[in-house]
């Protein structure tokens, strides 16, 4: 099973990364949370993002960070080695795309709920 990371995880039910985390556990998807909230998401322990924990075997990692928030975690999340990008509505940054795809990185500008719910994540 591909794993994701989500970056930019929270508790916070009223937030788009919550309801990412609901549902890709719904839909059988191994993730991470890592943010910078302390607590648990979909029954999971956020990783704490400011410790840069290397987590292995990321296929995705899907961003719930703004771009203004991303430039200080951009490395971070390249030495993550994942083969794609997910930048969800509000968080388009088209530098760290270019970057990422000069690290052979695919990147999509597009949604993660509407990816599950519809068959296509």
């Amino acid at each position: 099973m591909k794993r994701t990371a989500i970056i930019g995880a929270t508790p916070n039910p009223s937030r788009y990364a919550y309801i990412a985390a609901h549902s890709l556990k719904e839909k059988g998807y191994d993730f991470v949370p890592i943010g910078i909230k302390n607590g648990e998401v979909a029954g999971q322990k956020i990783v704490d993002m400011r410790n840069k924990p290397q987590v292995e075997n990321i296929d995705t990692l899907t961003l719930y960070l703004g771009a203004k928030n991303q430039e200080e975690w951009q490395d971070y999340m390249l030495s993550l080695k994942p083969k794609r990008i997910i930048f969800n509505p509000g968080t388009e940054n088209p530098e760290f795309e270019a970057k990422a795809k000069s690290e052979g990185i695919e990147t999509l500008n597009a949604c993660t709920l509407v990816m599950l719910n519809v068959g296509n994540y």
